[in-house]
């Protein structure tokens, strides 16, 4: 994966979780409030049911935020924080909306935000800036080797055909080249470095150069998609900034075909709703898997697998999903992904288009080899190499073009063998007629400046070295005359 620059001074987690606060005291601020309305207008049932929804959309964005908050306590390694916001979570999920009095949920909810790390509570500390900010500097993390081979391992490849395999983020190619193996594979990546995208270029079968968001590429031509973004923010082009992953997922999930294989590589906190949601929308089959080990505790990156179909609403799903994040000790590490696990379509596919952002001449070159039409383009004539006859003689005008425009140039065997090289330069000429008046008297003078072709023959015979020239106008009779009787 690539780390941008292009970063809010704010880190992600931070935000998010200052975003999530703010809804924690909207929510204790709020519910007392509402609650108390649905006592007013209890012997006005419609309007009670509609206070009563309005009671439970607060109640369920509480909910949300905190596990939003949760996720980024997770990011920022505030492990114990992270805890009790999945299990304050827990506790209000139990807690019965029509209980009269909320003072006591709401001294909760006080307590828990003074405790959070943000800018109100005074909490926030060097420490959890520092660690959040050591990964947004520049840097390439290649995916881990053996984890992409568990993967391949869970693969089950269509036997006769070769399955287009796609790394939007591909790196040096390395992570790809494992997930194709042994297997008839044709490897497409895009790689915004130039350095490792000419790396890739020696292990996949073709590289983009530059942006993945500025290539064009066949939609839904790949078997399966290798997805490891970079996890920072990045402009859009209305000038918000936006999660990376998310960008990513959403812009190359068309290039996936119907039933092929998502490989979806996230640290596991930032499996929120939104990109649940997107997942449910879009795939079936959906399973996560955390990386083995050390990898785990280092990168703490999971895998997030299913396949593509038709887009449907899948938001029953997305709370199930995304609950998986809050609890990364319960996850099945890949190691225990079960062989052949999913199936790549049994479908021939070409990729038709397939340019990246930016030209580079070695993938270039490879294509033009590869291509029919340039090879005929340039491809030699026959008639070319053949011996040419005209069909009827020559005239003598035509000799002498012929001969000034160059064709006739080198030996001519006759009998009296001889080379000749005929050429045509320019020639002025400077006409003077004096003009006489009744008496013959010279009144005036006029001068007249022709511009001519002077055709020139250069000859070399037996007997020396000759040099014909003639002036040849709009007639070539006169030029083609003296060559004839050279």
């Amino acid at each position: 994966m690539l780390l941008d620059t292009t970063v809010n001074q704010t880190p992600y987690a931070i935000a998010k979780l200052e975003e999530a606060a703010r809804v924690v005291k909207q929510a204790i601020n709020e519910l007392p409030l509402i609650r108390k309305r649905l006592d007013k207008f209890k012997d006005n049932k419609p309007k009670a049911r509609e206070v009563y929804g309005d009671l439970q959309q607060q109640y369920s964005r509480l909910l949300g935020a905190l596990s939003s908050a949760a996720l980024s306590l997770m990011e920022m390694e505030l492990t114990d924080e992270a805890e009790h916001s999945v299990k304050l979570g827990q506790s209000i999920k139990s807690f019965n909306l029509m209980t009269p009095d909320y003072t006591k949920l709401c001294a909760v909810l006080s307590g828990y935000l003074s405790k959070l790390p943000i800018a109100e509570s005074k909490t926030t500390n060097a420490s959890v800036i520092g660690r959040l900010m050591n990964v947004v500097k520049m840097g390439y993390y290649p995916t881990d080797i053996d984890s992409v081979k568990h993967i391949a391992r869970g693969i089950e490849f269509p036997e006769g055909i070769a399955a287009n395999l796609f790394d939007p983020c591909c790196g040096c190619g390395l992570a790809l080249r494992a997930l194709a193996g042994e297997n008839d594979c044709n490897t497409y990546g895009v790689e915004l470095d130039g350095h490792r995208a000419e790396e890739a270029l020696e292990r996949l079968n073709r590289v983009g150069f530059g942006s993945y968001f500025r290539s064009r590429i066949s939609n839904e031509a790949f078997h399966a998609m290798l997805l490891n973004p970079p996890y920072l923010s990045i402009m859009t082009e209305g000038g918000n900034n936006t999660r990376s992953e998310k960008r990513f997922l959403i812009d190359s999930l068309s290039n996936l075909m119907q039933g092929g294989l998502l490989i979806y590589i996230i640290p596991y906190y930032r499996l929120t709703v939104d990109i649940c949601r997107i997942l449910c929308d879009n795939f079936d089959d959906l399973t996560v898997w955390k990386f083995a080990g050390d990898e785990f505790k280092r990168f703490k990156q999971v895998a997030v697998m299913g396949t593509r179909r038709k887009r449907q609403d899948g938001s029953g799903l997305v709370q199930g999903l995304a609950a998986l994040a809050l609890e990364p000790d319960s996850l099945r590490e890949l190691t225990d992904l079960p062989e052949g696990r999913y199936q790549l379509p049994a479908t021939t596919k070409r990729v038709d288009l397939f340019k990246g952002a930016e030209f580079n001449v070695t993938e270039l070159s490879e294509q033009l080899g590869k291509s029919a039409s340039f090879s005929r383009l340039f491809e030699k004539n026959k008639l070319d190499g053949a011996a040419k006859r005209p069909l009827l003689p020559l005239n003598l005008g035509q000799v002498g073009l012929i001969g000034g425009s160059g064709l006739i140039n080198g030996l001519v065997e006759c009998d009296s063998p001889h080379i000749i090289k005929g050429r045509i330069v320019k020639e002025n000429r400077l006409n003077k007629e004096e003009n006489l008046n009744n008496r013959r008297e010279l009144t005036s003078t006029t001068l007249t400046e022709t511009r001519s072709n002077k055709m020139i023959f250069n000859l070399l015979t037996p007997q020396g070295f000759m040099s014909l020239a003639d002036y040849n106008n709009a007639n070539a009779d006169a030029g083609g005359g003296e060559y004839a009787a050279a």
